[in-house]
C-alpha cells in the first residue's frame, strides 16, 4: 500500500510532519511501549484496551473518565502509569465535605522570626503530573468545578494569582457507576473536558482466576521506570505533527456534525435518539487520540482505523440523548456504532466484524 493511499487519499496532509530522526522515534517508541505493556502486565491482568486507550489519552495530553464498578482496579492501573512513568502523582478522594482548597492549596498568614506577616501559598494535591480524582462525582459542583480551570488552562487561580501547573498534567477520574445516592452528576461542561470516557468491565474468566492466584498469595510485583519526564515531554511534542490527511479530518468532521439533530444531513434515528450532538471539541478529541494511537502503533500518519479505535470514548459522554431512548435503554454507544454503520462510505467494519450487535432497548425487547 503506497504512503498517499495510507494518508487518506489526494490532498496534502495537514501538520508540519516529522523528520526521519523524529520517524525513526516513533518506531522505536512503538517497540518501547510493549515493553511498557509487558511491565504492567505483572501488576494489571487483562484490560488491554483501556491500557491502550489510557496510554493514547496520555499521549495527547488529554483527561480520562474511567466508569466502572469497584474492585476493577482502576486506582492500581493509573498509580502502576506513573510509575512506569517516573512522573509524579497524587491521589484525591472526593467526599461530599471536601472544598475547592482541598484540592488547589491555599494562602495563609505567616511569621517569620521578625514578627514580620505576610501571605504564604501552600500548595494542594493538584501540582502533580498525573491526579487520580477518585470517585469525582462524590463531591459538591464547587468542589467539582475547581478542577475545570486546571483541566482546560493547565493552570490555578487562588488569591487573585494565576499560578501554573508543571506539564505534563492528566486528571484521570473514577467514578461508580452503580450507586446515585449522595452523588453530583458531572455537569455536561466538565464532562466535555475529559478527552475520553473509558467503561471498564468485568474479567474475563480466565482474568478473573489469575487475579485470584496473584492477591491471595505472596507474588508481589515491582515495576522499573521505563520512561523519564523529559523523554515524555519529547513525545507529547511529537504527537500534534502526525500527519493526518483531508480526507480523516473531513471524515471526523462528518461524524460530529451528523450527531447533531439539527443538522439536515442527520439520519432520521439521530433526531428520533439524540436530544442534542457533540460539539467542535468532540472532532478535535477524535483527531488528537487517533495520532496518539497512530503513534503508540508506531506511525507517522492517521489510518482510518486509528479513528474508529477512539470513536466511542470519544463521543460516549458527549452525545446527550432523548428521553424516548433512555427509557428504551438504548445507550450512547448503540447510536454511535449505528451511526458509522449508516455512513455511506462503508469504512466502519460490518457487525460480522466487530463486537455483537448493541442490545435492544427495553420497549423493543418487550415487543419483539
Amino acid at each position: 500500500m503506497s504512503d498517499a493511499k495510507d494518508l487518506g487519499g489526494a490532498g496534502s496532509p495537514t501538520g508540519t510532519g516529522l523528520t526521519r530522526a523524529e520517524k525513526d522515534r516513533v518506531r522505536e517508541f512503538a517497540t518501547e511501549v510493549q515493553a511498557l505493556r509487558t511491565h504492567l502486565g505483572e501488576r494489571i491482568v487483562g484490560q488491554e484496551r483501556i491500557v491502550t486507550l489510557l496510554l493514547s489519552a496520555i499521549l495527547a495530553e488529554g483527561h480520562c473518565l474511567l466508569v466502572g464498578v469497584p474492585g476493577l482496579a482502576k486506582t492500581l492501573l493509573i498509580r502502576s502509569l506513573a510509575e512506569l512513568l517516573s512522573i509524579s502523582y497524587k491521589r484525591i478522594q472526593f467526599t461530599p465535605d471536601l472544598m475547592p482548597s482541598d484540592i488547589t492549596g491555599a494562602s495563609i498568614i505567616h511569621q517569620d522570626s521578625t514578627g514580620t506577616r505576610d501571605f504564604r501559598f501552600l500548595k494542594g494535591p493538584i501540582f502533580a503530573n498525573i491526579i487520580l480524582a477518585d470517585e469525582i462525582n462524590r463531591t459538591p459542583p464547587k468542589t467539582q468545578a475547581a478542577l475545570i480551570e486546571a483541566m482546560e488552562e493547565g493552570q490555578i487561580s487562588v488569591a487573585g494569582r494565576r499560578t501554573p501547573l508543571e506539564r505534563p498534567f492528566f486528571v484521570l477520574a473514577t467514578q461508580n457507576p452503580i450507586e446515585q445516592e449522595g452523588t453530583y452528576p458531572l455537569p455536561v461542561t466538565q464532562m466535555d473536558r475529559f478527552l475520553f470516557s473509558l467503561a471498564i468491565d468485568y474479567p474475563s474468566v480466565d482474568e478473573e482466576f489469575q487475579i485470584l492466584v496473584r492477591t491471595t498469595s505472596t507474588y508481589q510485583s515491582e515495576l522499573r521506570t521505563l520512561f523519564d519526564r523529559d523523554s515524555l515531554l519529547d513525545l507529547l511534542g511529537i504527537v500534534p505533527r502526525i500527519e493526518v490527511a483531508p480526507r480523516w479530518i473531513d471524515y471526523a468532521s462528518s461524524l460530529t456534525r451528523y450527531t447533531r439533530p439539527s443538522t439536515p444531513e442527520a439520519p432520521d434515528f439521530i433526531r428520533e435518539l439524540v436530544s442534542w450532538g457533540a460539539g467542535p471539541r468532540a472532532t478535535q478529541a477524535l483527531l488528537a487520540g487517533a495520532k496518539a494511537t497512530a503513534l503508540l502503533a508506531g506511525r507517522s500518519h492517521v489510518v482510518v482505523e486509528d479513528l474508529h479505535a477512539v470513536v466511542l470514548p470519544t463521543y460516549r459522554h458527549r452525545v446527550v440523548l432523548s428521553y424516548n431512548a433512555q427509557a428504551e435503554g438504548i445507550l450512547p454507544d448503540d447510536v454511535m456504532i449505528r451511526l458509522l454503520r449508516s455512513l455511506p462510505d462503508g469504512l466502519y467494519p460490518s457487525a460480522a466484524e466487530t463486537t455483537p450487535e448493541p442490545r435492544k432497548g427495553l420497549l423493543a425487547r418487550l415487543f419483539s
